[in-house]
């Protein structure tokens, strides 16, 4: 009895395996036209200010292309504030690898993370609006998910060379939501040397 090689065998397979990874990256495609196109118009207006119907027609989608990828505006608001916790980061992350020592990571992240929160798109969606649409505690948690490792890390391999005092990590690597709105001046004015002399 002639053997089927495996290409022949799962022939079928293959066939249908590639509509649904072209349909799945349709998907993100359109997901991702969302979060691009609802992103500016958050960060110029504001939440509350955009309407769900700019958004799928600057995406050049229907609402119902909306829904399902999200469950309300909101949802997408969430999306779009991941995604700019995310570039922080790696900004931060990418500027304090440069540094010779750990003391000095921790020093320039700390002004990478002072010049991005200057960034009048990053102070509206991240340290404006996502407090308020998305709650203390989601807002907090994807805070943390996104800088808290980087931050946690630098302190960690500053205690490791000896350059601070080891002590616990933790209550060290979390700001409170007073500091991260300080870091702009944005509601609560903060000056910003406070944050520079570490």
């Amino acid at each position: 009895m002639p053997v089927r090689d495996a290409s022949q065998k799962n022939g079928g397979e293959d066939q249908q395996q590639a509509p649904r990874s072209r349909l799945a990256e349709r998907s993100e495609e359109t997901r991702q036209a969302l979060i691009d196109a609802a992103r500016p118009l958050f960060a110029e207006r504001g939440y509350a200010a955009v309407a769900t119907e700019e958004i799928v027609r600057a995406a050049r989608v229907t609402r119902g292309a909306l829904y399902h990828h999200f469950d309300a505006k909101e949802d997408l608001f969430r999306a779009v504030y991941e995604e700019v916790e995310r570039e922080v980061v790696e900004h931060v992350a990418s500027d304090a690898m440069a540094a010779g020592d750990p003391l000095m990571a921790l020093r320039i992240g700390a002004h990478a993370f002072l010049d991005a929160c200057e960034d009048p798109a990053v102070q509206r969606i991240a340290l404006l609006d996502a407090p308020s649409v998305l709650h203390w505690e989601q807002w907090r948690e994807i805070g943390e998910r996104y800088g808290f490792g980087v931050i946690q890390a630098g302190l960690e391999a500053a205690m490791d060379a000896g350059l601070i005092e080891r002590q616990p990590v933790r209550p060290l690597a979390q700001p409170t939501h007073k500091d991260r709105r300080r870091s702009t001046g944005s509601s609560e004015p903060g000056d910003r040397s406070e944050y520079e002399s570490i």
